[in-house]
């Protein structure tokens, strides 16, 4: 799926893309990507995102996300969204300037939050490229 591969941060519907990719689709892409499904347990994350986070594919995959993978994301900027719009039956795609703290030197990102009414599946996207 070549035109999978070219994926990009800020593309017009990326959730739906996302959820046709592969896993190993998920790898080519230069952004990070992480997939938690509505127990926020990661259920999908990419290569980008684990060699820029140097957290591995084995030690993030089936880890609840907000508690034990990035709980520097367990606020009302990001968790709180997620819970709100699932609350609301409600689609999610936010882009917010953010500082990623944990397990490293700060680092400026853009996060991209997307999620789909009755969809379990949620995405976190990271873009360091700012």
């Amino acid at each position: 799926m070549n035109a999978v591969l070219k994926l990009q941060f800020a593309e017009a519907e990326l959730y739906g893309q996302l959820e046709e990719c592969t896993d190993a689709e998920l790898d080519d892409l230069e952004f990070g990507v992480i997939g938690f499904d509505s127990e926020t347990i990661v259920r999908r994350y990419g290569a980008y995102e684990s060699r820029m986070a140097g957290l591995s594919k084995d030690r993030v995959v089936g880890m609840p996300f907000f508690t034990a993978v990035a709980p520097c994301m367990n606020n009302f900027l990001v968790a709180q969204r997620f819970d709100d719009a699932a609350a609301g039956a409600a689609a999610l795609d936010a882009v917010l300037d953010y500082v990623l703290t944990l397990r490293m030197r700060p680092a400026k990102v853009k996060l991209r939050l997307l999620a789909q009414p009755h969809h379990s599946m949620r995405y976190v996207l990271v873009n360091r490229a700012v």
